[in-house]
């Protein structure tokens, strides 16, 4: 039994309270509301992180089960949308064989 309550209690939330409730202001700004409307044509949608402070808080308070499903959960949602976006620039895998060459500045083309 007292393995488990050890392991339960070696969990953190990935972030700390405050971090959720700093997203969520930053998310409820109008300069971001404006920028997200300008980039995306939408509003943001903020509440994730607000539930997401409330079950931070709670799992703080009471070591809640369902509060750390729910950080979990939310935090793999987010991972998974980062991963959907496919890179602009392709990566390399060595740099340029010419790499240590100067540039061609104030060369003419």
């Amino acid at each position: 039994m007292h393995a488990m309550a050890g392991s339960g209690a070696l969990w953190r939330p990935p972030r700390t309270c405050e971090d959720y409730w700093s997203e969520f202001r930053h998310c409820k700004s109008l300069s971001n509301r404006f920028h997200h409307y300008y980039t995306f044509g939408t509003h943001p949608t903020c509440e994730q992180w607000k539930e997401d402070y409330g079950n931070c808080k709670e799992w703080e308070k009471s070591h809640s089960s369902q509060a750390k499903e729910a950080l979990r959960e939310s935090e793999g949602s987010r991972v998974a949308e980062q991963r959907k976006f496919t890179p602009v620039w392709e990566l390399r895998k060595e740099p340029p064989r010419d790499w240590h060459m100067p540039l061609n500045q104030g060369k003419d083309s």
